[in-house]
């Protein structure tokens, strides 16, 4: 491990505790410390953006994408589908109560990745597993889906499959982020009846 890294790990273990001192009460952890940070480390708990273009386009229900920034934020520009959990309530509140508990992959993302390490952090030391972070944010999904482009006379059938990928969640982003604020509420609330309605539940 080079200084970097071990610099990196050890901002890592004090946003960790910092991040798991709202914790109190009836919560408490159910993970061991050392499994924890094996966990929240792990490449596998981190979606690229796209990953979750993927899921965006694809519309799968099995996906829950959770805004963690402020209300204000959320409301300016937000990933279509996502649900907004600022990351002030979420400390305050049981995770268990918010992230759904069956099959969904409950997404965290922010602006960046602290906020969502540590709600991911958070989740995983309550047992909850099924928590994943977009690695990057929203600054990294404006930097690589917004800003997707194609320069050049050929292209390869993966590069191409990308790219497509890419325009049509810049495509979708940009639809849902230009309708008027009530027309937005409509479109998440269906999305999370007809999500109820594929899981057998009702309205």
């Amino acid at each position: 491990m080079n200084t970097r890294e071990k610099f990196s790990a050890g901002l890592l273990c004090l946003g960790l505790i910092l991040a798991l001192l709202p914790l109190s009460g009836s919560r408490s952890f159910t993970i061991k410390p050392h499994k924890l940070l094996s966990e929240v480390l792990d490449n596998n708990t981190y979606l690229t953006v796209d990953q979750v273009a993927r899921f965006l386009i694809s519309e799968d229900s099995s996906v829950q994408i959770i805004d963690l920034r402020t209300p204000e934020e959320y409301r300016e520009a937000n990933i279509p589908g996502s649900i907004n959990i600022p990351y002030s309530k979420y400390v305050e509140n049981d995770p268990g109560t918010i992230l759904n508990s069956g099959k969904a992959k409950n997404i965290f993302y922010s602006n960046g990745d602290f906020d969502s390490n540590y709600a991911l952090a958070i989740a995983r030391g309550l047992n909850i597993k099924n928590t994943y972070v977009m690695k990057g944010g929203m600054n990294e999904w404006y930097n690589i889906v917004m800003n997707s482009s194609f320069a050049g006379k050929r292209i390869s059938a993966r590069e191409n499959a990308l790219f497509e990928t890419r325009t049509r969640a810049k495509k979708m982003f940009i639809e849902m982020n230009s309708m008027p604020d009530s027309m937005k509420l409509k479109y998440i609330e269906s999305k999370h009846i007809a999500a109820k309605k594929l899981d057998g539940g009702c309205e």
